[in-house]
């Protein structure tokens, strides 16, 4: 039964993309039941015909990854059950193999040092708070009033004893992009590790792994219109990792389960069509970014979370953060949803929470003000009609008795 009506404006691409028609295409002849699933629906690690072809469509899968997203390899890619897992075994993986090899060479007194920012996705601020538990020193850099990481502050925070920083590639709040390769390059000057939750960022804006130069980097299919429940972890060649998931040593040995062929081929066919595509969509959606400021900032009591000019490519394209005097996020998300308008005040993993944004806090934005956030963010079916109306929502929503 349909719950959502057809004309329903979805403005919140940050949480979740709808499912592409590239996507839906590649997964289906895995939905085929019975005995004609066997042509492609086996396990990949059987050694069996249906195990083979099976095999030879992941590693197609791949193949592909690896291409769209600049890894020089395929097998740098290991596929995860999303971002969180992908950013907890980053953290964890990595932080632990640099322990062991500390231990190893008699370097095993000082606690070491793992660098994160405080704007990071909770994905990664969690796994460095268990680093933390576990004796590693954790120090969050904080960003400027725009949420940019600056190289400078990143200096600053490294020491001797630091092993791996982790800086996401774009926030997916305010939207601010960092400057992945400078910082990549100042934390490898001083010896560390370079991890990027790079979700946001894949189909928006520049994403190239060998350009970037990190050892480690974190993707989701479903924010770039493939399937729930897929992402998949960049590893640089030799870089060192210690499995995070254990069991039957798939993927190499470094995240063991049974690979979801059906959804890596998803996950492949939605990056092919965003990635050549990106500069051209992006400037479509800067357009609609642009004017949707322009139209809000003209409505009373509504200002702009951080500052972004007409044009800006330092902000992300599709996301557009608002902060609205005398009305709490919640009040405002369904005054809009039920005139057909679905946003939200951040994201989504935290939307339950009564707890302000700690990307807010963090940009020195005090608690009531956080409290009255909003967020909308637009992908590849958003028109400016729907942004047309969305204004005119909100103004009504601003209005209500």
């Amino acid at each position: 039964m349909r719950s959502v009506p057809e004309d329903y404006v979805y403005l919140d691409y940050a949480a979740t993309a709808p499912l592409c028609e590239e996507a839906a295409a590649a997964m289906a002849p895995y939905q085929v039941p019975g005995r004609a699933n066997l042509a492609v629906g086996g396990n990949a690690n059987s050694l069996h015909a249906p195990g083979r072809a099976a095999f030879k469509a992941l590693e197609d899968a791949r193949r592909s990854l690896a291409a769209d997203l600049g890894a020089r390899r395929p097998d740098e890619i290991v596929i995860t059950s999303g971002a969180t897992e992908a950013d907890n075994a980053a953290l964890v993986g990595l932080a632990h193999a640099a322990a062991d090899a500390r231990r190893r060479a008699g370097k095993g007194s000082a606690a070491l040092h793992v660098i994160v920012t405080a704007v990071e996705h909770d994905a990664v601020l969690a796994p460095a708070k268990r680093l933390e538990a576990e004796g590693f020193r954790v120090t969050k850099l904080a960003p400027n009033r725009q949420g940019f990481i600056e190289v400078e502050a990143l200096e600053r925070a490294l020491d001797q004893d630091t092993v791996l920083v982790s800086v996401q590639a774009a926030n997916s709040e305010v939207g601010s992009i960092q400057p992945i390769a400078d910082l990549a390059r100042v934390a490898h000057a001083a010896g560390a590790l370079f991890h990027t939750d790079a979700v946001q960022a894949l189909g928006k804006t520049f994403v190239n792994l060998e350009a970037w130069g990190v050892d480690a980097a974190s993707f989701s299919a479903h924010k770039v219109g493939g399937p729930k429940g897929i992402g998949a972890l960049y590893l640089k060649t030799r870089t060192p990792f210690e499995p995070y998931q254990t069991g039957g040593g798939q993927e190499s040995g470094r995240r063991s389960g049974t690979q979801n062929v059906a959804a890596a081929a998803g996950f492949a066919a939605a990056v092919r069509a965003v990635q050549p595509e990106w500069q051209t969509e992006a400037a479509r959606l800067r357009a609609l970014r642009d004017k949707l400021y322009a139209c809000l900032g003209t409505l009373e009591g509504v200002c702009a979370t951080v500052q972004v000019e007409p044009g800006d490519d330092a902000f992300l394209p599709n996301i557009v953060h608002v902060l609205v005097d005398g009305l709490e996020s919640e009040t405002l998300i369904l005054r809009l949803d039920m005139q057909g308008f679905g946003v939200s005040g951040g994201s989504a993993c935290s939307s339950h929470s009564l707890e302000p944004s700690h990307v807010l806090r963090s940009l020195g934005i005090d608690a009531d003000r956080a409290h009255g956030a909003l967020r909308v963010s637009m992908g590849r079916y958003t028109t400016e009609a729907d942004v047309d109306a969305f204004v005119e929502a909100m103004r009504k929503s601003l209005d209500w008795n």
